[in-house]
């Protein structure tokens, strides 16, 4: 019956102009006259249903149309690139077709491709294919016919702008699944795939004006939905579905006339997403590596094993090529597992970028700066964080600065990966290069400290262990306890230093230099540490016994220092670090303050790195000790002597404190 809307009206027509007014006498022609006007009503109201039925059936059919119309898209772009590869050609793009017909020359390639393939393409249904637009047509012409088209017109253009605004709303969990995506992408480009088609059919039922219109309101309301959503994404692999979905979004709607540069634009930010996701994701492989590696050299037993290694991870060694099997790589496991999953962040981050519609310069420059991130950001983190751990101790510490060193050669290799991988041109000059550098360096500085303050650490806990009587009044004959077991730790600790794998003379270079580092912090702290525990307020009480005594664990301190316990220092370089206390306990043990009153402020003093207020200190601890000491009994006289001797010279002593802090 609809069909016939159309042919009444026109028998309307006739029956109005031509056969009514020659017979238009009769009753029945006035009846018929006046029931013309109603019965057009009727035909506008029944075509409006129709119309009605037609807008709600496209509205629930959107996101189908929208499937087939990117999935076309989609496979159009898959064979250019194919053939572009094949035939090593430039291609243009195709510009997509009219409601999602390809062209015929298209439709041609496309069979013969897949008959070259074997398989056959599925074949994609149009928006002809989904939907009847009859009732549009039909609806158009009767108000057309009936001289209200405007009205029309403006009822379609309203109704079809409330469903691109419920088109437009996303689902809450949308950014959960890529499926969430996929649906709203497929619902917004049915719903302009439709427009598209009328504007094309249809002779001013909507306007590119009106179209361009729906589309900037609907791209604005896009990526602020796309910007909200895309940042609760802690998954990398969704935040590069729904990459590669705004991809094929965006070349589709491109394809229908569509400016789409703003989705670009956007693209770039959600790239950013995705490398803080991955950052993340990073984040966790490191420590792993770090927790299982075991931090030893790696043992190689023959060449099978070598050429995995090398495979992983580039290193070269002549020195170590001369040895025989087996032997053992400076670096301990993590170097390789570390390295190749720099390069898998790389593929990574490169994934993202292609499609972008950027040049290969471009592409590379944004590689070079997530990698950048990755290593100044994340793996400087991690290894700080690995530097701090309580389990890690000295020999693993040598270890990690061992292995940063090789991490940090190996970034040139990381930067020929980057060439090679976006076919940059070798001319071309890098405005970013990877700073490796600079996070290999802070990490060795950093395991360097922590190496110093775990040594200072374990000094402390020894000198803990001191238990001297201060009121002896004579020595043992023999250094401490305490003090030779730290001594012992000491030496051994260092030959773990000077024993670490020195296949260059790189790695010479650097293990000699943080020992040398090491064992001369070691020795100035063992010094102070010393230096205090006489100084100590607490003790208020030292006899010459007790000097001696003390002095004979000094002696075996210096003995370590003059040992050589590490290769490198020149003469008595090591043996400095204790010449600040030497001098302190030569003045009491041999009891020279005439020379070191006379010759005080002289620099060729022999006691010149006495300090008067540290002699006064250690003095007032001496000064009442004889007077209970019971074996002084027989000699009051010379232990009188000896008193104002004392007083005497705290005297002077005091003198030159005050002098000194008057001068300054």
């Amino acid at each position: 019956m609809p069909s016939r809307y159309y042919s009444a009206l026109k028998t309307m027509e006739q029956l109005e102009n031509i056969y009514l007014p020659k017979v238009g006498q009769y009753r029945f022609c006035q009846i018929m006259i006046e029931n013309l006007p109603k019965l057009r009503e009727e035909i506008k109201d029944i075509s409006m249903s129709d119309l009605k039925d037609f807008l709600e059936s496209i509205r629930k059919h959107s996101d189908r149309i929208g499937e087939t119309a990117m999935k076309q898209a989609l496979q159009q772009k898959t064979f250019h690139i194919a053939l572009h590869k094949q035939t090593g050609m430039n291609y243009k793009k195709s510009a997509c077709v009219v409601n999602g017909i390809v062209p015929e020359d298209d439709h041609r390639r496309s069979e013969q491709n897949a008959d070259e393939d074997g398989e056959p393409e599925e074949e994609v249904l149009t928006a002809q294919d989904l939907v009847d637009f009859s009732p549009v047509y039909r609806c158009l012409h009767i108000y057309s016919v009936l001289g209200d088209k405007e009205t029309f017109e403006n009822y379609y253009r309203k109704q079809r702008r409330k469903q691109a605004r419920l088109v437009l709303q996303p689902q809450s969990n949308m950014h959960e699944t890529v499926e969430g995506y996929r649906k709203y992408f497929s619902q917004i480009v049915g719903f302009f795939v439709v427009e598209d088609h009328i504007l094309h059919v249809t002779q001013g039922l909507v306007t590119r004006a009106f179209t361009d219109e729906l589309w900037n309101m609907a791209l604005a309301k896009i990526i602020a939905v796309l910007r909200t959503h895309s940042s609760y994404c802690t998954d990398p692999d969704l935040v590069l579905e729904l990459k590669n979905l705004i991809v094929v979004f965006a070349d589709t709607v491109q394809g229908y006339g569509f400016l789409v540069n703003r989705l670009f634009d956007l693209l770039f930010e959600i790239r950013d997403q995705y490398n803080e996701t991955l950052l993340k994701k990073w984040t966790g492989l490191f420590r792993e590596i770090f927790e299982t590696d075991n931090y030893s050299p790696i043992p190689i037993a023959n060449e099978d094993e070598l050429r995995t290694v090398i495979s992983k991870f580039p290193f070269q060694d002549s020195e170590l090529d001369k040895q025989t099997f087996p032997k053992k790589l400076p670096m301990s496991q993590s170097v390789p597992q570390i390295y190749m999953q720099v390069k898998e962040f790389i593929y990574a981050s490169l994934k993202f970028s292609e499609s972008l519609h950027r040049s290969s310069t471009e592409i590379d420059d944004m590689l070079r700066k997530s990698t950048n991130l990755l290593l100044t950001r994340t793996l400087s983190g991690c290894l700080q964080n690995l530097i701090k751990k309580p389990h890690i101790g000295l020999t693993e510490l040598v270890q990690i600065i061992i292995n940063t060193t090789h991490l940090e050669q190996a970034c040139k290799y990381l930067e020929d990966f980057i060439t090679n991988i976006t076919n940059i041109s070798t001319e071309t000059v890098h405005t970013t290069r990877l700073y490796g550098l600079s996070t290999f360096k802070d990490a060795r500085h950093a395991a360097e400290g922590e190496i110093y303050t775990k040594l200072n650490q374990k000094i402390d806990e020894f000198i803990q262990l001191a238990d001297y009587d201060w009121t002896m009044s004579e020595p043992d004959g023999r250094a401490s306890g305490y003090l030779m077991d730290l001594i012992n730790f000491l030496r051994s600790t260092f030959q773990v230093f000077t024993h670490l794998p020195s296949n260059t003379n790189d790695h010479a270079a650097m293990s000699g230099k943080v020992a040398q580092t090491a064992c001369m912090s070691a020795c100035k702290h063992l010094s102070t540490s010393l230096t205090q525990m006489l100084l100590d307020c607490e003790l208020k009480q030292i006899s010459m016994g007790a000097i001696q005594q003390f002095n004979l664990d000094v002696i075996q301190c210096e003995l370590f220092a003059s040992s050589d316990p590490v290769p490198g220092f020149q003469g008595d370089t090591l043996q400095l670090a204790f010449i600040d206390l030497r001098q302190l306990l030569d003045l009491f043990m041999v009891w020279d303050w005439s020379t070191y009153l006379a010759d005080y402020g002289q620099p060729t003093s022999k006691y010149l790195r006495v300090n008067p207020s540290t002699a006064l200190t250690l003095l007032e601890k001496m000064k009442d000790t004889s007077k209970k000491n019971q074996l002084f009994a027989q000699f009051r006289k010379n232990d009188r002597d000896k008193q104002r001797l004392i007083e005497t010279v705290v005297k002077q002593l005091r003198s030159l404190v005050n002098g000194m802090s008057h001068h300054t």
